[in-house]
């Protein structure tokens, strides 16, 4: 459901209805179409590459009004993006290996990457 918002005097604009991400930045998942494992670094709480990238490469055509994520690849040096629908939760509680995990976590604990930003 849309929700209209009026910002100063202008034209109402639709707002898409925002769902809860399951999945949260720091935490290991596992892809289940294509067997990789990764860690989230963003969260978008909807689709938002463009409907030509969505053509050419969400080929399963997952919701677009449902969360997306920002994904490091275990083994890789690339990213991906994918859909909640196609993600779960990774249990092996193993650190994944990826150059950028350094620049974006400072520690990884209990299973779960701690962000830069939040260590002391």
């Amino acid at each position: 459901m849309a929700e209209f918002l009026e910002i100063d005097g202008k034209k109402p604009e639709v707002i898409p209805h925002i769902t809860e991400a399951r999945y949260s930045v720091g935490q290991l998942i596992h892809h289940k179409l294509f067997g990789y494992r990764g860690v989230v670094v963003d969260v978008d709480p909807v689709f938002s590459g463009s409907d030509d990238w969505y053509e050419r490469v969400a080929k399963s055509r997952p919701p677009k009004d449902k969360p997306w994520y920002h994904i490091l690849v275990d083994d890789g040096e690339h990213n991906t993006y994918v859909a909640e629908l196609n993600l779960e939760e990774d249990w092996t509680n193993e650190a994944v290996n990826h150059p950028l995990i350094p620049e974006l976590f400072a520690d990884f604990v209990d299973g779960k990457y701690i962000v830069n930003w939040l260590k002391n």
